[in-house]
């Protein structure tokens, strides 16, 4: 059964405004100019891949919202006219309106010409539709279903097929039995936690701060060489990751952030095979000022092994049978922290070219479509962190006041690496 896992729902309700809206968007620059055929192929490729996909609410009580296959998109954007190169993250910024996981298209394809010869793709979409790598397994599936011209031009077939399986599957019978599986591990573990006194709120998501405009947000993109970035963090007794962590916790604090601790969230992924899902668990370290890369490698290590739970020690199931403004009562503010720092890995050689185009830099982030301060979360600084070939792309997104713009935000990112050792190059 292809039913929302818990943390599928705390995005979806993201989306209905009861937490911080977020939406995922991977980007792509190229050396020259894309053409706009091409982006079609991939456009129709994406439109029956794994991103092709609506919530259907149960109508048993208790039973899970599933996924149902949904081929409405919205259409390819692509403006003919050229963008310069200081406009491109506050174009990319404006892609996460009207992306609906429920009742419309949940993704979107758009590109533009660069000012410098080049190109810029961008996908976003719902972070209840996937994560970071479950983005990741779309585009990669995408992409090779556009190598092959025949599987796009057959993509209604399989379109059919897939629908029509789909249906077959959630019959009421199917409802029922989840309901009562969820009800049974819903009820057993709460009696089982409320044996130990009833659960402690968890944190909340911090004061509102005034002071942010109506985005919310800042981003910066900067890139780094792969050797350069591994010969420092070897030299500091790190990994690529540690410094990754380091760089992020110093940037808040050449923000002017006060306290001596940055409380650092990392999200784990949980796959156990490639899928697109939401499919990850948080934990978190605690930097301090005198952490170099190497503590920082042992404080990651060990956090690995441990996991945030839901409060109590209750079943995180309950958040999925109780209505939603409860459940983000319950869940509110959990795994928020200071910073975040995710992780997402080495990307697929497929990623590394659009069509015939070789790509000069790729970038993975989060974005957050309309985020006020009634909803702005504890995370003050995110960082987005892949390699692509031989460079890393680190993204960032700025939540606090003290971060002025995206431009200022590049700056502290480039002076805070040099006095790592780094050279960053922003986008």
């Amino acid at each position: 059964m292809d039913r929302l896992g818990v943390v599928d729902e705390i995005f979806l309700r993201t989306h209905r405004g009861l937490g911080t809206p977020i939406a995922l968007q991977g980007l792509w620059r190229t050396a020259d100019r894309v053409e706009p055929a091409l982006l079609q192929r991939i456009h129709a490729a994406l439109r029956v891949g794994p991103l092709g996909r609506r919530v259907i609410r149960s109508r048993v009580p208790g039973a899970r919202r599933f996924w149902q296959p949904n081929t409405r998109a919205h259409p390819l954007e692509f403006p003919e006219d050229t963008l310069p190169l200081d406009e491109l993250l506050p174009w990319a910024d404006t892609l996460g309106t009207d992306l609906d996981p429920e009742f419309g298209p949940g993704w979107r394809l758009a590109a533009r010409w660069l000012a410098d010869g080049g190109s810029v793709v961008a996908l976003t979409c719902s972070h209840a539709l996937a994560d970071a790598r479950g983005l990741v397994h779309a585009v990669d599936s995408a992409l090779r279903e556009v190598v092959d011209a025949r599987a796009v031009s057959a993509g209604a077939g399989l379109e059919s097929i897939f629908a029509g399986d789909a249906r077959s599957r959630y019959t009421r019978e199917s409802e029922w039995a989840d309901a009562i599986r969820q009800w049974s591990i819903v009820v057993g573990g709460t009696i089982r936690a409320l044996r130990h006194g009833m659960p402690k709120r968890p944190e909340s998501e911090g004061p509102v701060r005034a002071g942010v405009d109506e985005l919310g947000a800042h981003g910066a993109i900067v890139q780094f060489r792969a050797d350069e970035w591994d010969r420092v963090a070897g030299e500091h007794g790190g990994t690529a990751n540690s410094l990754f962590i380091r760089l992020v916790a110093t940037l808040l604090w050449d923000t002017g952030f006060p306290a001596s601790e940055i409380s650092a969230s990392l999200p784990v992924d949980t796959r156990d095979e490639p899928r697109v899902d939401n499919d990850l668990a948080m934990t978190e370290i605690v930097v301090d000022r005198a952490d170099t890369p190497a503590t920082l490698r042992k404080k990651a290590r060990a956090a690995y092994e441990r996991r945030m739970s839901s409060p109590g020690g209750m079943p995180e199931e309950l958040l999925q049978v109780i209505p939603d403004r409860w459940a983000y009562a319950l869940s509110k503010g959990a795994g928020e922290r200071d910073i975040l720092c995710s992780n997402i890995g080495t990307l697929p050689d497929s990623l590394r070219t659009v069509g015939d185009h070789h790509c000069i830099g790729v970038a993975a982030r989060a974005i957050h479509p309309g985020l006020t301060t009634t909803h702005l979360p504890r995370t003050r600084l995110s960082g987005y962190l892949c390699r692509s070939g031989e460079d890393y792309v680190l993204s960032l997104v700025g939540l606090d006041p003290a971060i002025e713009s995206g431009t200022a935000l590049a700056e502290l990112a480039v002076e805070a690496a040099a006095r790592l050792g780094l050279e960053g190059y922003p986008w």
